[in-house]
């Protein structure tokens, strides 16, 4: 028997529920979790914002290892570790996925969302969708790479050769990318929420070379703006802080509504991009990447059956990312 976190219906909480083991289909790998990072999607998914299937077991950010084995995949054994991210299948024939932007797959399954995740002891995945974990980072502190990195890691690439990069929302993956930028000798601004030192305090010791309210006019004209936060006010305002030429990039899967703004706010060839997904090559280019930056990931560590509590938490923000353990 496995134990996991159900959502039966939006806006309701998580149930306890003891399931027979699944058996693996072909091509599927059935995997023994370990650790599941709790990421803001999950909160989009237990609030309704963004709706999928239902019942269903949230969870994106997995890290396990294979117990077994079902016909076809080559290159996997028993009681190798693997890591299950948010992009669970695609269908490989559209042509969003015969022109490598399988990200925009016109029939795709995601983890947590259309197929059970990893709010569990066990799941099933998509052998070819499992990808390989740097021995740097142990188990929960691997979890976050899976959708908090590998999303900040695609927001980070739209940004282009930018220099001065400002991040509005500093959270799981911001904390995660600001240190890959400072690596790469970016200078990154943070913008939180207003009052918020602990965030801001947080970035600092990062080495960010500036945090503040998201409200305050950034100290310097930015290259391009990433935000994290589901906040779509904060759109008009990070493209007023960005130089002619520079980007906005909209890094969540859900956003509160824009408000109306001038055009000259936009004028310049000033660029809002959102991003969707995540490939398979995000996630083979950044994990190696997060381990020559020696990324820290900043974890709080809770039992799979506080899955509720660890969600309000998140909902309440921390500095990090939260990670559900199984054992």
């Amino acid at each position: 028997m496995m134990r996991a976190m159900q959502l039966d219906a939006p806006r309701t909480a998580l149930r306890l529920v003891e399931r027979p083991l699944p058996e693996p289909a072909e091509g599927q790998l059935r995997v023994v979790i370990s650790a599941c990072g709790v990421c803001r999607t999950d909160l989009h998914v237990v609030d309704g914002d963004i709706v999928g299937r239902l019942p269903i077991v949230p969870g994106h950010e997995i890290v396990g290892r294979i117990d077994k084995l079902g016909e076809g995949p080559s290159g996997f054994e028993i009681g190798q570790r693997v890591g299950v991210p948010w992009l669970a299948r695609t269908c490989g024939k559209c042509r969003f996925c015969q022109s490598a932007r399988e990200n925009l797959c016109d029939d795709p399954l995601f983890t947590g969302f259309t197929r059970d995740g990893g709010f569990a002891t066990h799941c099933l995945a998509d052998a070819r969708f499992c990808l390989p974990l740097p021995d740097a980072f142990d188990d929960i502190h691997a979890a976050p790479l899976l959708c908090a990195g590998l999303i900040g890691y695609r927001a980070y690439r739209m940004t282009g050769d930018a220099q001065v990069i400002g991040i509005y929302g500093f959270g799981a993956a911001a904390h995660i990318i600001a240190q890959v930028a400072i690596w790469e000798g970016r200078d990154v601004y943070a913008f939180t929420r207003e009052g918020d030192r602990n965030s801001q305090d947080f970035a600092l010791h990062l080495g960010c070379s500036w945090a503040g309210a998201a409200t305050l006019p950034s100290p310097q004209p930015l290259d391009a703006a990433i935000i994290f936060a589901p906040a779509g006010e904060l759109v008009p305002i990070a493209l007023r802080a960005v130089r002619k030429g520079g980007s906005v990039i909209c890094a969540g899967i859900h956003m509160s509504d824009i408000p109306r703004f001038a055009y000259a706010d936009l004028w310049g060839e000033r660029i809002i991009r959102s991003v969707a997904n995540l490939t398979r090559e995000d996630g083979l280019e950044f994990l190696p990447l997060a381990a020559s930056a020696a990324v820290k990931t900043s974890v709080a560590a809770m039992p799979l059956a506080a899955a509720n509590e660890a969600l309000a938490r998140l909902r309440g923000g921390v500095d990090g990312a939260v990670v559900l353990t199984m054992r």
